[in-house]
Order: C-alpha cells, then sequence, then structure tokens
C-alpha cells in the first residue's frame, strides 16, 4: 500500500467522486475509504451498482454514501449539491465523470457532460471546498493533446470536449489559488476495461490492440484509478498535470 493512501491517512477527510458507480470512479473510491476519508458516490442511473459500492466501503470498515445525480442538469445538480453539503465541507473533489459514446443522448451531449457540467459541478460544490482542499480533473492524452496530435474519428468529439472542459476549469485557476484550493489534472492514455474503450473496441475492432502495441503497455482500471487517488493528495505538479503512462507519442 502506497504510504499515502495507508489506512487512517484521510481520516476526517471528506471526498466526493462524480461517475463512481463503476470503473475508475468506484476504484478511486474504494481507495480513498480505505485511507480513511469520507467518500459520496455518485451515479447518474445505476443505483444499485452505487449502493453495492457503498456496502462494500461499509463492510471494510469505511465510511461511504450513495448520491444519484444527472450532471447535465440544473435541478438535479441543485438538489444534488444541497444534500452533499448535509455532510458537511469537501476535502476532495474528483470530476471523474464524462461520456459522449453513449447512443441516443443527444449530439451534443458530450460538450454537455464533458465541459459544461464540470464547471458547473465545480462552481456548485465550492461553497463546500475548503483552503487545502484538491479538485481532480480525470481525462486522457487522446484529449489532453487533440490540439496537436489527432486521435481516432470514433472518439474525437469526445477528446474535443473533454479539452474544452479541461480549459473550462483551468480558466479557474486564479480564483481556485486564491481561495487555496489545489487543482490537478490526470492524464492517462486509454485504460484496459474502461466503458469507453469497450465502446471504441466496438465502433473500431482492433482499436485498443494498436493503441496497446504503439504505447508499449495501457494502464488498467484500478493502476490508473491508484493515480487518480494519489492526485488528490500529493504535491500539485508545476503545471497542473499529472501524466500517467507514456506521452512520446503525443509529446514528439
Amino acid at each position: 500500500m502506497t504510504e499515502a493512501l495507508a489506512p487512517g491517512s484521510l481520516s476526517g477527510r471528506r471526498a466526493l467522486v462524480t461517475g463512481s458507480s463503476r470503473g475508475i470512479g468506484a476504484d478511486t473510491a474504494r481507495l480513498l475509504a480505505g485511507a480513511g476519508a469520507e467518500v459520496v458516490v455518485n451515479y447518474r442511473s445505476k443505483a444499485p451498482r452505487a449502493e453495492k459500492l457503498v456496502a462494500e466501503i461499509l463492510a471494510a470498515g469505511g465510511a461511504a454514501r450513495a448520491i444519484g445525480a444527472d450532471l447535465t442538469d440544473a435541478d438535479s445538480l441543485a438538489a444534488f449539491a444541497a444534500a452533499v453539503a448535509e455532510g458537511g465541507p469537501l476535502d476532495i473533489l474528483v470530476l471523474n465523470a464524462s461520456g459522449g459514446m453513449e447512443a441516443g443522448m443527444g449530439e451534443d451531449y458530450a460538450m454537455r457532460l464533458n465541459r459544461d457540467a464540470q464547471v458547473a459541478v465545480l462552481s456548485a460544490f465550492r461553497p463546500l471546498l475548503r483552503a487545502g482542499s484538491r479538485v481532480v480533473f480525470v481525462t486522457s492524452h487522446q484529449a489532453h493533446f487533440i490540439r496537436t496530435v489527432p486521435t481516432m474519428p470514433e472518439y474525437e468529439p469526445v477528446a474535443l470536449s473533454k479539452r474544452a472542459g479541461e480549459d473550462a476549469l483551468r480558466s479557474l485557476l486564479p480564483e481556485l489559488d486564491a481561495a487555496g484550493i489545489g487543482f490537478v489534472v490526470v492524464s492517462g492514455d486509454m485504460i484496459e476495461g474502461t466503458i469507453t474503450a469497450t465502446l471504441l473496441e466496438r465502433a473500431n475492432p482492433g482499436a485498443i490492440a494498436s493503441r496497446r502495441e504503439s504505447a508499449g503497455r495501457l494502464y488498467n482500471v484500478g493502476e490508473f484509478a491508484r493515480e487518480v487517488a494519489l492526485a488528490a493528495i500529493e504535491p500539485v505538479p508545476a503545471d497542473h498535470t499529472r501524466y500517467v503512462g507514456d506521452v512520446g507519442d503525443f509529446t514528439g
């Protein structure tokens, strides 16, 4: 166990992880709870899956609560923020929820979720963040470097919207700095086992294997989640970006 995430190391701290009923978000919630943080598990529609995660955390001696919300809906987000506020201040806000490849969500869904909702969530929870707290935005190399390195056509709308979200959040850095709130972008390559990887493979068979061959290896969900959890604790990088995995193909 990494010392920064050792049991009890986050006792007395409170964390919210958006989109955490499964995948990277769920594993991040487990790690933060295992280190002693009280964790809010957020989901959009999969309540049973979120409650199962909460039960798992509670059974392990941790503290957690599941709260559902559609982050792209203003009323739903306001109710979510009010429910979270009942528990007191937040020390860690992990902006993990993302999407855009799902069917039937509308052509503008990627931008509404990956840009607009990220800013709206930070705005909604900003009153709960105190000095010394940390905001973590989860993205991919394909999105972070989209302006200089093309990505797979199937992923491009998501990449562009996530980069727009990152830029919008970075524009708030002066305000966050003044309040003593840290901000870190965690950028990783394609992650084995995520819904995004599954959808990409379905749309473009062989895409993940090709990326794995080019990168040498791809992180799995658990490995990447650990990096996300550590980004909420360890010193903020000078450029506010924590790179996970090789970036040689993106930086030249």
